[in-house]
C-alpha cells in the first residue's frame, strides 16, 4: 500500500520513534509491544507534517488522533479523527481521511469507545487510494 508522501499528497507522517530517540525523557511514547497490537476502534496519535501556503513557514507539524480501521501487513489503516488547524478545510485531507501508518509513527494510544467502533464500520468520508 502506498504511504503518504509530502511532495505528492502535501502531507506525510513523522517517525515518532526518531523523536523519542532524540529526547527520551521529554518525548515518551508507548512501548513497541503496545504500538504493535492496536485493534480496530483504538486511537493512535500521530505527528503530521503538512504543506502550508506560507513563504515564511512552508510546513506545519500537528499531532492528531487517528482511529484504527484495520490492521495491515505493515501496520494499520486509520481514519483521521481531528481537523487540521494549519490548512483550510478541503476534500483531500481532513477529518475522516483514511491513511496508512506504522507502529513507528504512533506517539500515544487510547482504547476504543462506542463511537470509534461505530466509525470503523462506516465508510471513510475520504478513502485512501490503495
Amino acid at each position: 500500500m502506498r504511504r503518504p508522501d509530502f511532495h505528492i499528497d502535501g502531507w506525510c507522517l513523522e517517525d515518532g520513534e526518531a523523536y523519542h530517540r532524540r529526547a527520551p525523557t521529554t518525548f515518551p511514547i508507548p512501548d513497541l509491544e503496545v504500538r504493535r497490537i492496536l485493534q480496530p476502534g483504538d486511537f493512535a496519535k500521530l505527528i503530521f507534517r503538512i504543506a502550508v501556503d506560507s513563504d515564511e513557514e512552508p510546513e506545519a507539524f500537528e499531532r492528531m488522533w487517528v482511529i484504527v480501521r484495520e490492521r495491515t501487513p505493515d501496520g494499520y489503516l486509520g481514519m483521521l479523527d481531528n481537523e487540521p488547524t494549519a490548512i483550510e478545510q478541503n476534500g483531500e485531507f481532513w477529518e475522516g481521511s483514511e491513511l496508512p501508518f506504522e507502529p513507528k509513527h504512533v506517539i500515544a494510544v487510547e482504547h476504543a469507545n462506542a463511537e470509534s467502533l461505530a466509525a470503523v464500520e462506516s465508510p471513510a468520508p475520504i478513502p485512501w487510494v490503495r
